[in-house]
């Protein structure tokens, strides 16, 4: 059974953002302290790996900045990126529900921080505490939902079309304006998550730019109407503008 710890002054300082994550606030205060006691912050530069594919997983991670590229390797060399994660997402929480392996690999994309928590004190968390156990099968829920979001983009959608959503959500639900965005990360990595090719990205972009306006300059990128990048990328979605979870996530930090 989980030992329930008590917290100190100042123990969690810092930790705010993990409190305010998706998967902590719905879990029983103490035992997200409990926790979150446990948490060691970790930093790596571009590239840096935090885990393989198939290695044992005793270990999962909350981003606090920065990005984490999850993908796979062909026999090849090849990369297949998987997801990109950012500041506020979690890395590798589901793992004891997959063999207590890692199913994929996890690299920085850029420099990030993250914080290091064990995955023995979740498991334990969920098979003791009924609304640990509902927080995870929540947080499973969102991201496989999310994951499926993506999947019907690479189906339905075409290649300007995927570029104007991935441009879109970076707006934050904003539905007016002028909107100005910068580019996370480089456009070869944002080329890779969109199921691209370089240079299938560039011509794509360029077929985008003409039908929508948008103005791209090396990592920023201005929509002069919001609404007509919307109609244009909504027509291969069954979803429409804005998304309910950048809806919900604006209402949670409003």
């Amino acid at each position: 059974m989980l030992k329930l710890v008590q917290s100190k002054p100042d123990q969690f300082q810092g930790l705010q953002p993990l409190f305010d994550s998706r998967l902590f606030r719905a879990m029983p205060k103490a035992i997200t302290q409990t926790m979150a006691s446990t948490a060691s912050k970790l930093c790596l530069r571009k590239n840096e790996t935090l885990f393989i594919q198939n290695d044992r997983a005793d270990w999962f991670y909350f981003i606090l900045s920065g990005w984490v590229k999850i993908y796979r390797e062909t026999q090849d060399g090849n990369e297949a990126v998987i997801e990109l994660l950012s500041a506020g997402d979690f890395v590798g929480e589901h793992t004891f529900l997959e063999e207590n392996i890692y199913s994929s690999n996890a690299a920085a994309a850029d420099k990030v921080t993250l914080l290091r928590l064990p995955v023995s004190l979740l498991k334990q968390a969920v098979t003791n505490d009924h609304k640990a156990a509902l927080a995870m099968l929540h947080s499973y829920a969102a991201k496989r939902q999310r994951q499926t979001q993506e999947l019907e983009g690479l189906k339905l959608q075409d290649a300007p079309q995927r570029i104007g959503c991935f441009l879109l959500r970076a707006c934050g639900g904003n539905t007016s304006g002028v909107q100005r965005v910068q580019l996370p990360y480089g456009k070869s990595l944002i080329a890779m998550q969109l199921g691209m090719k370089g240079e299938t990205f560039s011509r794509a972009l360029g077929k985008l730019k003409k039908a929508t306006d948008v103005v791209v300059e090396k990592n920023r990128v201005t929509v002069p109407d919001i609404a007509t990048l919307a109609d244009y990328v909504c027509a291969g979605c069954s979803n429409e503008y804005p998304c309910k979870d950048l809806v919900r996530a604006a209402q949670r930090h409003a």
